[in-house]
């Protein structure tokens, strides 16, 4: 249990309406509610998000409506439709305003891609889910300046990285360390 209570913080998860990973939804969530931070469920349209092992969480409100300024922290979530659900403007838009606002900005597995894309790892360490028959996402994130670092987890400043699945329980932990620092 973190020294420093987290009562009254908050964190939103941004995960794909349909196919989000749901152990890096779910574990990580886990942590931060036990360390005393709300979580709060956001998603590109309303109702229930589908993880693509069949979990299902309330979408509490849409991605464009997202105000950085009212959280604590922003976490996108990875899984096999993050990258069609996720992989926009409104999202960089996001992952922007969150460095801006000096907010803890993470992403696990695939969506560590979105951060890349939005301009935001360049001269940061960081961590993405690949493959030994796919190594794309590597591509993307030193494409976009980033030094890809093949760890489970990955924390540079106020941006925590996670590789995948395997990394959600160390991802949660993280970012509650990362979080009573700040």
């Amino acid at each position: 249990m973190p020294e420093k209570s987290l009562e009254g913080k908050k964190a939103a998860f941004i995960v794909a309406f349909r196919d989000f990973r749901d152990d890096e939804y779910f574990v990580p969530k886990k942590s931060l509610e036990d360390a005393g931070i709300e979580i709060l469920t956001v998603s590109t349209k309303e109702g229930t998000a589908i993880g693509a092992d069949g979990g299902e969480v309330k979408v509490d409100f849409l991605l464009g409506n997202l105000v950085v300024s009212d959280f604590d922290a922003i976490v996108f979530i990875g899984g096999p439709g993050a990258l069609g659900d996720l992989d926009n403007e409104e999202s960089y838009r996001v992952a922007r305003e969150a460095i801006e606002n000096d907010k803890v900005l993470a992403a696990i597995c695939i969506s560590s891609t979105i951060l890349a894309k939005a301009g935001i790892l360049e001269g940061k360490k960081a961590t993405v889910w690949s493959s030994p028959l796919n190594k794309k996402p590597i591509e993307i994130l030193q494409e976009n300046g980033a030094i890809f670092e093949d760890e489970s987890v990955v924390v540079d400043g106020k941006i925590v990285t996670g590789n995948g699945p395997q990394a959600a329980k160390q991802f949660g932990e993280t970012l509650v360390r990362v979080l009573t620092k700040d």
